[in-house]
C-alpha cells in the first residue's frame, strides 16, 4: 500500500490544503491528514476542532481510490510517518522561501527515517499567496477570506470571533 500523510497545523484549512490534497490523490492508496499538535503555536482552533472540520470537508472531495483519513500528532514527522507505516510525506510549496525551510525539513526528515520520501507539490497559482496565518490575521482584521477558505471553515471563524 502507497501511504502518505500530509502534515501540517492547519489553523485553519485552506483551500491550498485542500488543492494539494486533491492533486495528491493518484499517487497514493491512503494519505492521513496529520494535524499537528503544535503547542509553540496559538491557535485559533484547537486539534480537536481541526480534525473535525477536515473530516465534514472531505466527503466533498471526490478521491476514486485514495482513502483518506484525518488524525492528529505532537512531536516529530518522520516518528508519526513511521507509526503509521507510510512510505511518503506530502508538503505543499507556495514560494522559493518555502523550498529553503521545506528542504531543511525533508533532508532531516530523510536522516531519520530514511525509507520515508518527501513529496513536494508547487501550490496552484491562485493559492500561492495562501497560509493558515496569513487567513487568521486577514479575518482578525476583518478582511475577507472568502474563496481562500472552505466556506465551513469560514463560517467557523466567524463563530470563534463571536466568543
Amino acid at each position: 500500500m502507497r501511504r502518505a500523510i500530509f502534515p501540517g497545523s492547519f489553523d485553519p484549512l485552506t483551500n491550498g490544503h485542500l488543492d494539494i490534497i486533491k492533486r495528491s490523490l493518484p499517487l497514493f492508496d491512503e494519505i492521513i491528514i496529520a494535524v499537528l499538535n503544535n503547542l509553540e503555536k496559538k491557535p485559533m482552533f484547537s486539534v480537536a476542532e481541526r480534525c473535525r472540520m477536515i473530516e465534514e470537508i472531505l466527503p466533498e472531495i471526490e478521491n476514486g481510490e485514495c482513502s483518506l483519513i484525518v488524525d492528529s500528532f505532537q512531536g516529530l514527522t518522520a516518528d508519526f510517518a513511521r507509526d503509521k507505516s507510510a512510505t511518503a510525506i506530502v508538503r505543499g510549496i507556495r514560494a522559493v522561501s518555502d523550498y529553503e525551510y521545506e528542504l531543511r525539513m525533508a533532508l532531516m526528515n530523510r536522516r531519520l527515517e530514511p525509507q520515508i520520501e518527501t513529496v513536494f507539490l508547487m501550490a496552484a497559482e491562485e493559492y500561492s499567496y495562501v497560509s493558515s496565518n496569513l487567513m487568521k490575521q486577514v479575518f482578525t482584521l476583518g478582511g475577507r477570506v472568502e474563496g481562500l477558505v472552505p466556506e465551513l471553515v469560514e463560517a467557523k471563524m466567524r463563530d470563534k470571533s463571536k466568543l
